[in-house]
C-alpha cells in the first residue's frame, strides 16, 4: 500500500506541486499580495529549473485558470506549434518514417514561457520580475540534488560525456554525477531569467501588461530566440533515426507563434462539470471516459473491484480509440466533440461493453519501428486562493533526456512533434504552424455548479486514466483527499502510445500493489492480460480543492518522490 500524507489546509491558499521547492516558491507569492495565478505561475517556473529531467523551457505547458472577476474558466495553450519547414513533403524527401522521441526534429515553438507568462498577465496581479525570482535562486544559487534527478543523470552521463557536452558542462561537471543533496547550478538559464526580468524592467513605465509582453517578445523574437536558432542549426544532433539532424525552426517561427487563449471543453457528471483544454491536448478524453461511466452504478460495483476495473478499463479503451481517431488541433480539423460528448453517441457506445475484455488491436497511423525511446515524465502543479482564483497547469517537454543543452541559453529544445503522424487525411497529421495533439491534460472541476477542484498528475498517455480514478473516488466513493491520492491505481494500454516509437499495449491491464487477488483472478477471466506493478508505480496525483464544509483549502499531493502541497495564511 502507499504510504499517506496528511493533506494541507489553508485559508489564504494552498499551492500543490511536484517539488517541494516549487511549492515553496508558490506561497512565497502569497506573502507578496499575489494570487492563486501569481503562486501557479512562480511555481511552474520553479518546477523548470529544478526537474529538468521532467520539463523545461524549450518545452510545452497547457494551462486551465478560472477567474472569480468574470466567473469563467480559461485554457491557456502553453503547446508549440510546428515549423513552418515541418511539411509532410520534406520528411518523405529527407527519408524520415516517423518523428524521433529525441534530438530536433520534434521541436516545436518553446511554448512554456508564453503560457506562463499569458496566465500571469491575464490573471495574475504581480510582476514577472516577482514571480521569478524564486527560479533565478535555484538557478543561480543552486538546489540540493534529489534521488529522482541523481538517477537520471546516472542514466544519461554516458551520453551526455560523448555526444552532448553542452548538457556535460551543467549536469556531469567534471565528468561525474552530483551527489544526493550536492548542490546543482545552472547560471546560464539563471541568465536568461534575469534577461526577462531586464525585458520587462525597460517597459515599466508603460503598465504592467506592456511590460510583460516585452518580456514575451525578448524571447520569442529577441537575442533568446536568436541563440536557440544559431546553436540547434550549427550541432547536428543524432536522433532515433540513426541520422543526424539540425532543428527545421526558424526565427520566423519564433516571431510569429501566440500564446492562445482558448474556451475550455467541459461536461457533467452527476452533479460535477469537469473542464478540460481542447482536443490540441487528449483533455476531452477524462470528459469521454465521464460520459461512459454515468451510465453504470459504479458504486454499487464497489471500489476497486473487478467490475469496477473492467467497466472502467472498457470504457477507457473506447475514448482513447476516439481520441487517436478524431483529436487534432482545431484550428486545422473539425473535432467533432459535440458528438463525442453527447448523450445518443455514448449510450450507443455503452451498448459494445460487454462482461468479457475487448482486446481487438487498434489500428495505427504511425510507421511501425522496433526502436526503444526514452521514456521521459512530467510534472504538475495547482493553486486555489481565497478570492477563488484556480490554476491548474501540467508543464512537460523541453527535458535534458532528449535533446542537448543549448549553452547560452541554459535549456534544450522539445520532441513533442514526435506525437504528429504522417497520414494527410488524420486529423493529427503534421503541418506547419499545427499543433501537435499533446498528452498533457490540466482539470478543473465545479461543485453543485461552484469552483470546486484542480488536480492532475505526470505520465503521458496515462494521465487522464489516473485523475479520472482519482476524481471517481472522490465523487463516487467520497473518500478523503487522502485516501483518494493513495489509494491503488490502474490503466491499460490498449491504444496508440502517442510517443515514439508508439507502440500499442493490446488488451494489458497495468495494476499497482493492493488489489484483492480474488478481484485480479476475476479479471484474468474477463480475458484481461494482467501486468502487476509495484505499489506507487503509477504517476504523482497532487489536487487543491475548496472544502465545502468549512470554507477552507485543502491540497494533497501523492507521497511519492519530491511532491508536496504547502499552505499559506489562515
Amino acid at each position: 500500500m502507499k504510504n499517506k500524507r496528511e493533506g494541507i489546509y489553508g485559508k489564504k491558499g494552498v499551492v500543490a506541486a511536484g517539488h517541494y521547492l516549487a511549492a515553496s516558491a508558490g506561497v512565497k507569492m502569497f506573502a507578496k499580495g499575489g494570487n492563486a495565478v501569481d503562486a501557479g505561475v512562480a511555481a511552474g517556473l520553479a518546477l523548470a529549473v529544478i526537474k529538468p529531467h521532467q520539463n523545461g523551457f524549450g518545452g510545452e505547458c497547457p494551462i486551465l485558470v478560472y477567474s472569480p472577476k468574470d466567473r469563467k474558466v480559461t485554457a491557456v495553450s502553453g503547446q508549440g506549434v510546428a515549423p513552418k519547414k515541418a511539411a509532410i513533403e520534406w520528411f518523405r524527401q529527407n527519408n524520415v518514417k516517423a518523428i524521433p522521441g529525441d534530438g530536433y526534429l520534434g521541436a516545436t515553438v518553446p511554448g512554456m514561457f508564453g503560457a506562463y507568462a499569458a496566465a500571469l498577465k491575464h490573471f495574475g496581479r504581480l510582476t514577472l520580475k516577482e514571480v521569478l525570482e524564486p527560479a533565478i535562486e535555484l538557478a543561480e544559487i543552486g538546489f540540493p540534488v534529489y534521488q529522482a534527478l541523481h538517477s537520471t543523470l546516472s542514466g544519461l552521463k554516458d551520453r551526455f560525456m560523448k555526444e552532448w557536452p553542452t548538457s556535460a558542462a551543467v549536469y556531469t561537471p567534471e565528468g561525474r554525477v552530483p551527489r544526493i543533496g550536492e548542490l546543482l547550478k545552472q547560471p546560464a538559464l539563471a541568465s536568461t531569467l534575469k534577461k526577462l526580468v531586464e525585458a520587462e524592467e525597460e517597459y515599466r513605465s508603460r503598465g504592467r501588461e506592456a511590460a510583460i509582453d516585452h518580456a514575451i517578445d525578448r524571447f520569442y523574437k529577441g537575442d533568446i530566440a536568436d541563440k536557440i536558432i544559431e546553436f540547434s542549426h550549427s550541432f547536428p544532433v543524432k536522433d532515433a533515426s540513426g541520422e543526424s539532424h539540425i532543428s527545421l525552426l526558424e526565427k520566423e517561427d519564433f516571431a510569429e507563434y501566440q500564446t492562445l487563449l482558448d474556451e475550455p471543453v467541459s461536461a457533467d457528471y452527476k452533479e460535477y462539470t469537469v473542464f478540460k483544454c481542447g482536443p490540441w491536448t487528449q483533455g476531452p478524453v477524462f470528459l469521454q471516459q465521464l460520459k461512459l461511466l454515468e451510465g453504470f452504478d459504479l458504486k454499487g460495483m464497489g471500489h476497486n473491484s473487478a467490475d469496477y476495473i473492467h467497466t472502467v478499463i472498457e470504457c477507457a479503451k473506447l475514448a482513447f480509440a476516439d481520441r487517436d481517431k478524431y483529436y487534432g488541433d482545431p484550428k486545422f480539423v473539425n473535432v467533432p466533440l459535440d458528438k463525442l460528448l453527447s448523450e445518443e453517441y455514448n449510450k450507443e457506445q455503452r451498448s459494445k461493453i460487454s462482461s468479457k475484455a475487448n482486446n481487438t488491436p487498434p489500428e495505427s497511423p504511425y510507421w511501425k519501428f522496433e526502436d526503444s525511446a526514452y521514456v521521459g515524465d512530467t510534472t504538475h502543479l495547482d493553486a486555489i486562493d481565497d478570492e477563488g482564483f484556480m490554476i491548474s497547469a501540467t508543464p512537460s517537454g523541453g527535458w535534458i533526456p532528449t535533446s542537448p543543452v543549448i549553452p547560452e541559453v541554459g535549456f534544450p529544445l522539445g520532441t513533442r512533434s514526435q506525437m504528429f503522424n504522417f497520414l494527410p487525411d488524420h486529423p493529427n497529421c503534421i503541418a506547419p504552424g499545427k499543433r501537435p495533439r499533446t498528452t498533457l491534460t490540466p482539470s478543473l472541476a465545479f461543485k453543485d455548479g461552484k469552483p470546486w477542484m484542480v488536480f492532475g498528475t505526470p505520465g503521458g498517455d496515462m494521465q487522464d486514466q489516473w485523475t479520472l480514478q482519482f476524481f471517481l473516488n472522490l465523487a463516487e466513493f467520497d473518500m478523503t483527499m487522502e485516501d483518494a491520492v493513495t489509494a491503488p491505481t490502474f490503466h491499460t494500454t490498449h491504444f496508440i502510445n502517442s510517443f515514439y516509437p508508439h507502440p500499442i499495449g493490446e488488451g494489458i491491464v497495468y495494476l499497482e500493489d493492493g488489489f484483492q487477488k480474488e478481484d485480479l483472478y476475476k479479471l484474468q477471466e474477463k480475458g484481461h492480460k494482467l501486468f502487476l506493478d509495484r505499489a506507487d508505480a503509477h504517476g504523482e496525483v497532487c489536487g487543491v480543492k475548496i472544502d465545502c464544509r468549512n470554507g477552507y483549502i485543502k491540497g494533497v499531493a501523492s507521497p511519492k518522490c519530491e511532491g508536496n502541497a504547502y499552505a499559506m495564511g489562515w
